[in-house]
């Protein structure tokens, strides 16, 4: 009878690991594409300016490392892969320290400073989006000689491809650089990254993969760089930024429907922060934090990268309070409460 018991006690372990495995599998590997919303320290590897492999970047991650986030912590897609039920950090691809191993449940090509345009990349010598597609590539053969070809072809068709950037194409090139400004209105050149949204996307079908998830643009007229320089303003959000990404944001919308609609097998979905973010900055104690027009790191007016240093007297103590970190990017806490956001929306479908 004793023997019975354990039996059926073992079957019913064997099958709660074996559903366990089934919820999973459905993403074996989260594969990133972007900028420093979602670059876990590619950019520490490469000649530029970009960087953020220093303190006090990286104080609240695991043992406290500076690891080129561009965060006190943890980034987005680290807490979407482990809501996925895979690792808690996806790596940077370029970092030697990881290998195959690693890559082969989560990886990331994103480069801090990089945009949908090769104009942008060029702006602070980062790496271009096709360059990212290229090391994807590499990639594919190094996942197939590690995992064998029909695992490894597995594994990049169900993957879930995270990509996160434009908001570098306005604010770092087109409202900073004269080139865009004189080809293009504003209107015709989100047209102009949309036409490259979709050859990207295009691409990675091609190349195998069909769950994807596009992230649109945050508010970025109340990011607290952009707020510092709307003196004229009394310092409030640039309200004519954050309709440039709205109006994007609704052209990624028509382009996801487009996508869905032209390529047999895809599942695009945009994974959207604008209403999220914005909620938190117009009402940020009812996220818990005490403030969201400045930043966390140095006078939280215009830091990031190397004037967010460690010696700046004014950085704050707790970046739990704060939405930003540094005058561009957003604190753990609010990259956490945006993953939640997008994981029970728009990546619902592939997760549940």
């Amino acid at each position: 009878m004793a023997h019975s018991n354990i039996s059926s006690w073992l079957l019913i372990v064997q099958l709660f690991f074996l559903l366990l495995t089934q919820t999973y599998a459905k993403i074996p590997a989260i594969i990133v594409f972007g900028d420093s919303s979602v670059d876990p320290g590619n950019n520490n590897h490469i000649e530029t300016i970009a960087r953020s492999n220093f303190m006090p970047y990286g104080r609240d991650f695991a043992g406290g490392r500076a690891t080129g986030r561009f965060s006190n912590g943890r980034i987005t897609t680290d807490f979407i892969s482990e809501a996925a039920g895979l690792k808690q950090t996806v790596p940077a691809y370029l970092d030697p320290a990881y290998n195959m191993s690693d890559f082969a449940v989560g990886v990331s090509f994103a480069s801090a400073g990089t945009g949908y345009d090769n104009a942008t990349a060029d702006v602070l010598g980062v790496i271009p989006l096709w360059k990212e597609v290229e090391y994807y590539k590499e990639y594919q053969k190094k996942l197939r000689a590690y995992l064998g070809e029909t695992k490894a072809n597995e594994v990049l068709s169900e993957a879930l491809y995270a990509t996160s950037l434009g908001t570098n194409d306005f604010l770092e090139n087109y409202y900073t650089m004269p080139q865009r400004r004189s080809q293009y209105t504003v209107d015709q050149y989100q047209t102009f990254l949309v036409g490259i949204a979709k050859n990207f996307i295009t691409n990675l079908y091609n190349l195998g993969a069909r769950k994807i998830s596009l992230g649109g643009l945050p508010p970025m007229g109340c990011m607290p760089l952009e707020r510092t320089r709307n003196v004229g303003n009394g310092n409030e959000c640039m309200e004519s930024y954050n309709v440039v990404a709205v109006n994007f944001n609704g052209k990624l919308s028509g382009l996801v429907e487009e996508l869905n609609k032209e390529l047999p097998g895809i599942q695009v979905v945009l994974s959207n922060p604008y209403d999220p973010m914005l909620q938190m900055i117009k009402k940020p104690s009812s996220y818990g934090f005490e403030v969201a027009s400045m930043a966390c790191c140095a006078t939280g007016l215009f830091e990031m990268g190397y004037t967010c240093d460690r010696y700046n007297l004014f950085t704050c103590q707790d970046a739990n309070k704060y939405i930003f970190w540094d005058a561009f990017h957003p604190t753990e806490k609010t990259d956490r409460i945006i993953a939640d956001h997008v994981v029970k929306t728009a990546l619902s479908k592939f997760l549940a």
